[in-house]
């Protein structure tokens, strides 16, 4: 929809496909280019010199800037609209294409089902920087020495025959040539020299058509290669060298005769111009060698397959008989070993030169989780997510393309990897909704993403989680009609599941029949009726003081980081609210005597906490609720003893921090490991036995009508991580509302029940997996505008009568970082796709100061 109705897959090449410039009269090129606001295809002239291919990345001159864009297709003519003469020409290929045609269906798929225009699609896939920005560069031919003479490989005969060559130029190239002289490198950007030299184009024209320069184009410096100086012997050490040098040679020859440069001098404690001095004489060779920045984990055993229970070889042997694409929900209860079926999965694979691709919902979870992998399938296990620095981004998914077989683990974007030979795609944890991506657009899901994966390169798909989502579960289990997903040729939409297999896969029991932990609900009522006013149950603090006694472990989760959920005043009931956000301020301590901090969770904003009511003046202000440094605190004061790590988004931002905290935990440094949802997304920990959850409350009551869902799987999750070694576990879950079916369900660990009563109600009001829902977010900073703008959008989208509108309401949290948020929600039912609206159509009712993204198959409505 955003490129003229033209269906990309049909018309892109495979990456292996050579363009062949004798048999072909193709002289054009339709491209994407990477500027924001520009969504269409542009064409350009193909230069003589290049064999361009679709699927290659080029630099093409567009305005008065140099751009990265990517080949769509070939053309023999030019649109008649457009007069030749206005053509630009192509300025060169920074990349050349890789995507093979199910890639580029899979890239089409998400722009026409997400409603993004497909150059953002391009971005999410492609790591940081490869669409950069272009430098051209002019450099003396054959460096400074040789320009210098005047000299250089196709020199005009008149001038190298000259007894003053430079004479022959005008004034403007000789200032060009004279700045590139200056230059140790004899090498400038074109900016620069544009800069320094007034029509300095004219003068590289003179100096490019008499040969004694030459123009290249740089590479976007993040998608460059890291070079690093190696240092190679090669003669014999004889005795004319001095006592220094042969030290050196001696350290190198030790080392096996090869050692990086800068590892090399820190050794010797020496300077680079001895190893000049060295080179020049032939006893070693310096030379650059590409670096691969990838994550480098720990040194780990080797690691063996395990021996299967009966459910996990069952479950195994009808995954390794699947041919093609089938969809497999591998439901197993926690601590049932669904991590080594995975491994034993994949390693047929890559014997026989296939791939890996495994998903999971957090970064969190990937050290334990690459580490189980490592030891297993050493330097074939990769990671890619957001958390890798852009370099090792790049490097990562460069080795990626070169065919490998290979096992990529990551989070949801590493959905894109470009995986050749793909044998397996492997969800785990694929309830979390961590999978989902909110903003920017795209808004795509990745098992939906992963569904389409596995189709096109017709492998199986299998999603793991001990509480599937109710999508997956009806879906797979109770098979209703295929989800419907967007072809978007024409205006119709198809359908992109047809001739798949659904398969259930149950793993009921623990590996070595170890039981489920048992769950004891507190009821907090009746412990305040009791006189019990403190923050952990009577019996939640018998549990700590055994823990402590045992010498054992355990996990205390809390719905929220931070140390309080809000400060009122006592005496006006005055709530402490973020300036930019209609939200109350969390305070955050940082450490003992340091200032008390509030901080708002949704704009980051900070300011210092009050000492008296800027309503009333009052002193009294007081902390209420319970955050994970709350938890703390009192932890520290009523059990000293008791070692604790917390393990929250504010001690886990920098890179590693995850690792660092987990193997601390592991290594027993700590009793206690205190958390927010981290903790619950497939963390295997053996040693623990006391999971405590200090007040479930904050997951049942939402305004969501997924609330139950996810208070359910979050509380199961956790309730999983006891009892996982040889001790018997334990979970004990504080709660106001002992009589809510989620408490119940969780109790039992009985998944069965709960599904079927949610269910009933989600059929009642359609809602998914029984109804299709699409939200659009309307944000701006003027609260009038965009409160005006959902008005006329929604009385549009009213006239049809195929879909229901609900609102538009202001969102559940009015104001964010200072936008004001409206929200309007399409709802219909899933086997008969409505002619929904013309995207491009509502996005123009937006004045310029109202964002508008379209959210398909919302999973957070708050």
């Amino acid at each position: 929809m955003y490129i003229n109705d033209i269906k990309l897959s049909l018309v892109v090449a495979e990456a292996s496909e050579s363009y062949k410039s004798g048999a072909t009269v193709n002289q054009w090129v339709e491209v994407l280019v990477d500027c924001p606001g520009s969504t269409g295809l542009f064409t350009y002239r193909l230069p003589a010199q290049l064999e361009i291919k679709p699927g290659d990345i080029l630099s093409v001159p567009f305005g008065a800037q140099q751009l990265g864009a990517i080949a769509i297709r070939l053309l023999a003519q030019p649109n008649i609209d457009l007069p030749p003469e206005k053509i630009r020409e192509v300025e060169d290929i920074v990349s050349v294409g890789f995507f093979p045609s199910a890639y580029w269906e899979l890239l089409n798929r998400v722009a026409a089902y997400y409603y993004t225009p497909l150059i953002q699609v391009i971005r999410v896939a492609l790591p940081p920087g490869l669409l950069g920005r272009s430098q051209r560069r002019i450099r003396l031919v054959g460096g400074r020495e040789a320009g210098g003479r005047a000299q250089g490989a196709g020199g005009s005969s008149y001038l190298l025959g000259s007894a003053d060559p430079l004479a022959f130029l005008t004034p403007t190239a000789r200032q060009v040539w004279e700045l590139l002289q200056g230059q140790p490198a004899g090498d400038y950007s074109f900016v620069y020299l544009q800069q320094k030299v007034k029509s300095a184009y004219r003068g590289i024209r003179e100096l490019l058509r008499f040969g004694l320069v030459e123009s290249y184009l740089e590479p976007p410096r993040l998608t460059r290669p890291k070079l690093q100086k190696a240092v190679t012997l090669t003669g014999t050490i004889d005795h004319e060298l001095t006592t220094r040098q042969r030290e050196i040679l001696e350290v190198l020859r030790r080392r096996g005769g090869e050692l990086w440069q800068n590892e090399l001098l820190q050794i010797c404690n020496a300077s680079s111009s001895i190893l000049k001095t060295l080179a020049q004489k032939g006893y070693i060779v310096v030379e650059e060698r590409e670096v691969l920045r990838t994550e480098q984990g720990p040194t780990l055993v080797g690691d063996g397959a395990k021996s299967l229970t009966a459910a996990q070889a069952s479950a195994l042997a009808t995954i390794q008989t699947l041919d093609g694409f089938a969809e497999v929900l591998l439901h197993g209860v926690t601590g049932s070993g669904k991590t080594e079926v995975y491994l034993q999965a994949i390693a047929p694979l890559l014997n026989q030169g296939k791939s890996a691709l495994v998903l999971v919902p957090e970064i969190g979870l990937t050290p334990q989780l690459t580490d189980r992998f490592r030891a297993r399938f050493g330097n074939k296990v990769s990671v890619y997510h957001s958390a890798l620095s852009d370099g090792e981004r790049y490097d990562t998914w460069r080795q990626m393309l070169t065919g490998e077989p290979q096992v990529v683990i990551g989070t949801r974007s590493a959905v894109f990897a470009p995986l050749p030979n793909l044998g397996l795609i492997i969800l785990d944890e694929e309830h979390d909704s961590s999978f989902k991506q909110d903003s920017p657009i795209p808004t795509y899901h990745a098992r939906t993403v992963a569904q389409w994966r596995a189709e096109l390169e017709n492998c199986p798909l299998v999603l793991g989680s001990a509480t599937p989502s109710l999508e997956t579960w009806v879906s797979v289990v109770t098979s209703p009609p295929s989800p419907l997903s967007a072809s978007r040729e024409g205006g119709q939409e198809g359908n992109f599941k047809s001739g798949g297999r659904s398969y259930y896969l149950s793993l009921p029991e623990r590996i070595n029949s170890r039981p489920l932990p048992p769950v004891e609900i507190v009821d907090m009522r009746q412990e305040l009726q009791q006189g019990n006013r403190s923050i952990f149950s009577r019996s939640l603090q018998t549990a700590l003081q055994e823990l402590q006694e045992r010498k054992q472990q355990g996990i205390l989760f809390i719905h929220r980081r931070g140390h309080s959920t809000f400060v009122s005043c006592r005496s006006c009931g005055y709530v402490l609210e973020c300036p930019h956000c209609d939200v109350s301020l969390a305070y955050h301590h940082t450490e003992e005597k340091a200032p008390e901090l509030l901080r708002c969770h949704y704009c980051n904003y900070a300011r210092s906490h009050p000492k008296f009511c800027p309503d009333c003046s009052s002193p009294y202000l007081k902390f209420f609720g319970s955050g994970t440094q709350r938890v703390t605190q009192e932890l520290a004061r009523q059990f000293p003893e008791l070692r604790l790590i917390r393990f929250d988004s504010d001690t886990t931002r920098n890179k590693g921090s995850h690792r660092t905290l987990l193997t601390q935990f592991a290594n027993g440094e700590a009793d206690l490991l205190v958390g927010t949802q981290m903790l619950t997304k497939g963390l295997d920990l053996p040693q623990v036995t006391l999971v405590g959850v200090v007040a479930a409350d904050g997951l049942l009551n939402l305004s969501d009508y997924r609330a139950s869902e996810r208070a359910f799987q979050t509380l199961t999750q956790v309730a999983g991580r006891a009892g996982r070694g040889e001790d018997p576990g334990r979970v004990i879950v504080q709660t106001y509302t002992t009589e809510h079916q989620v408490i119940a369900a969780v109790r039992s660990h009985d998944y069965q029940s709960f599904s079927q009563a949610e269910l009933e109600q989600r059929q009642a009001l359609n809602y998914p997996p029984y109804g299709r829902l699409i939200l659009l977010r309307l944000s701006s900073l003027d609260p009038i505008q965009v409160q005006n703008t959902a008005q006329v959008i929604a009385t549009t989208l009213s006239t049809e009568e195929e879909f229901e509108i609900l609102g538009p309401a202001p969102a559940s949290i009015l104001r964010v970082a200072n936008r004001y948020r409206w929200q309007i929600l399409i709802k219909f039912a899933p086997d008969a796709l409505p002619q929904l609206p013309d995207w491009e159509e509502v996005r123009s009712l937006c004045p310029s100061s109202v964002s508008l993204t379209i959210d398909v198959d919302p999973i957070n409505i708050m």
